[in-house]
Order: C-alpha cells, then sequence, then structure tokens
C-alpha cells in the first residue's frame, strides 16, 4: 500500500528559501562592521552590550509597524523604503525619552517567501537601521501559507535603547514659555493610510497612473535620531514629541505636565503639498488634525533662547520653526486660527 508522504514544503512553508534569506541578512547586516557575518544572526537570541560612558544606563524599548503602507506598496510591487518607515517608527519614539538607539529587529510575517521582496525589506531596515545609528542585530521571518493572502504580509518591528538617568527627557523640564517648535515631516510618514487608501477607492484613482500619489504615499518616515542626539547632548531641549496616530493635538498633549497648556497656532505650519491633495479631495481640517502629521513629523519644547542654536543642526529641508508656546492650562492643548492652503 503506497502511502502519501507529506512535507512542510507541500503544507507552503520552505525552509531552505528561509535559510537563504537569514544568510543574505547577515551579510547585508555585517557590511558596515567590516565582518563577514554578524554573529548574533542566526543564532536564538541577540546579543549586545551597554556602552561603558552611560551613568547609570536606564533602558528604553519601542515596537511598532508600518500600518497599511504595506498595501501601497504591494499596489505599486515597490518595497525598498518601508523598512526604513519600520525602523523610523520605533526609533523616532525611543529619541523622546532621550534615548540613543542601541540595537532594532525585525518581526516579518509572509503568506509565502519571496526573496527578491524580503531583500528589498530588509535593506531598507538597514538602511534605516544606518541612519539611527543603531545595530540591526536579528528578528524572525515566518512564513504562514493560509494566514495571508497570496502576495500579503506584515512587518513589526523592535527598537531598544539607553539613556542615563540624569538625561532622561521627562515632564518636569517643560517650562511656561517655553517654545513649541516644529520639525517638518517627509509627508505622511506612516499613519492615516487607512483613510488614504479609503479616499482613493471612493474616487476611483489609480494610484500607478498617477505619479505625484506614486512619489509621495512611499515616501519614507523621517528618521531624527542623529539631529534630536546632538541637541540632547548640548542641553538644547527641554522635551519632544514624535507625531504619529491621533496627529499633532494627541500626541503634544502626551508631554505636557499637569498644570499647563501648549497653544499651537495653525497658521503657522507649514504643510506640504501632498496635505494640499488630500484637502482638496475632500478630507476636513478637524479629520487631518487627528489622522495625520499635517506636515509636522517630530516637535521640540524649548527655551526661546535656544532657538538659533538648534536651527544649526538640521538641514534646509527639515529646517525648525516655531508654532506655539506653553502657558499655563491643565494639560490641554489649544488650537488657535486654522491652516493656510493658500
Amino acid at each position: 500500500m503506497n502511502k502519501k508522504k507529506f512535507t512542510y514544503k507541500k503544507s507552503g512553508v520552505n525552509i531552505k528559501a528561509a535559510d537563504k534569506f537569514v544568510d543574505f541578512i547577515s551579510t547585508v547586516s555585517a557590511k558596515k562592521r567590516g565582518k563577514k557575518k554578524f554573529s548574533n544572526i542566526g543564532g536564538f537570541g541577540s546579543i549586545t552590550s551597554i556602552p561603558g560612558n552611560i551613568k547609570q544606563p536606564r533602558i528604553v524599548a519601542c515596537t511598532d509597524g508600518v500600518g497599511t503602507k504595506i498595501e501601497i506598496a504591494n499596489t505599486l510591487n515597490k518595497f525598498d523604503t518601508i523598512g526604513i518607515d519600520l525602523v523610523a517608527m520605533s526609533v523616532n519614539d525611543l529619541i523622546v525619552q532621550g534615548a540613543k538607539p542601541l540595537l532594532f529587529l525585525d518581526y516579518i510575517s509572509i503568506n509565502k517567501i519571496n526573496l527578491k521582496k524580503l531583500k528589498a525589506i530588509i535593506k531598507g531596515i538597514n538602511k534605516g537601521c544606518n541612519q539611527s545609528e543603531c545595530e540591526l542585530v536579528g528578528g524572525e521571518t515566518a512564513e504562514m501559507p493560509g494566514t495571508y493572502e497570496k502576495g500579503k504580509f506584515d512587518i513589526a518591528g523592535f527598537a531598544v535603547g539607553v539613556v542615563g538617568k540624569n538625561k532622561i527627557l521627562n515632564k518636569n523640564k517643560i517650562k511656561k514659555n517655553n517654545l513649541i517648535v516644529a520639525i517638518p515631516s517627509n509627508g505622511l510618514h506612516s499613519n492615516g493610510y487607512s483613510l488614504v487608501r479609503y479616499l482613493l477607492k471612493q474616487k476611483k484613482i489609480d494610484i500607478k497612473k498617477n505619479k505625484f500619489l506614486k512619489s509621495e504615499l512611499l515616501k519614507p518616515t523621517k528618521i531624527y535620531v542623529q539631529e534630536i542626539m546632538n541637541l540632547i547632548n548640548y542641553k538644547l531641549i527641554n522635551g519632544c514629541a514624535n507625531i504619529t496616530g491621533g496627529g499633532l493635538p494627541d500626541n503634544i498633549k502626551r508631554i505636557i505636565p499637569d498644570k499647563l497648556s501648549a497653544n499651537i497656532n495653525l497658521r503657522q505650519i507649514k504643510t506640504s503639498k501632498i496635505f494640499h491633495w488630500l484637502k482638496d479631495n475632500g478630507i476636513s481640517d478637524k479629520e487631518m488634525l487627528k489622522t495625520f502629521n499635517c506636515g509636522v513629523g517630530f516637535c521640540l519644547i524649548i527655551d526661546g533662547k535656544n532657538l538659533k542654536k538648534i536651527n544649526k543642526f538640521f538641514s534646509k529641508e527639515y529646517k525648525p520653526y516655531v508654532i506655539g508656546k506653553i502657558s499655563k492650562g491643565k494639560n490641554k492643548v489649544v488650537l488657535n486660527g486654522s491652516f493656510d492652503w493658500t
């Protein structure tokens, strides 16, 4: 009697392909270290040292994904930038605490291993790690047939940073009359894409045929690590916020002390072309504010005397500018005026 042979490969899981991908990651992550392979890659866990020059070190950890921006990447068959987004979403949160990113791990789950697609994603992740001056020390790739539709996948990231106890940025450093300073975003970053995709569907817009949207919708999230770490080292900021889901009001509110308020002049905000496009296609100012960064990717809370010094650390494209001030109040964000859409 012939017995049918069952194999893992027949179920949809290709271990050899996964092994090849691990070897590729080892090669990519080792390039800037001048080694053939980074010893942690492929092991059961990743090991790193805590820098010895940090007094009373505290560990800070963050995790995030890139949301439905993945669906835009799938539609355009372009996967070389969402890895940068993935790193950015975690490391930009770390620096809000004053922590320097140390290491990053990724998690990729996919219906079937596609080496070309996965290599493009990993190259982006490695690029994001280089921009953040942190190490890609490992991760996990899960081939999950039957869980995702054909061609579908998801990615998540996990970042760990370190900060000296006396350098932690907390609410207590923010004072009345401090300035609220905006740092421009690089477009939508990685938030609000479910609304964008809903709009595209309702308007029957094919982004493959729209040169502007093809360029805008996969712009990678700006990584602010190098600039913010310089400001922290020179003690030029009292607080900061990463403007992600919930937009400007929700994220600014998270760092304001209980007896103070943030007063923001919306007319001062410099909105880029993609936000004008969203406005023109039927999204209200109110909806924009709670969904998108509206052109402000990151915020600083500073003493006014430090504004000129801070500007020196940014390129022209990301030059900071004042959008408001801290005043007495009860932990609220007061939005004044309206966006200038002219």
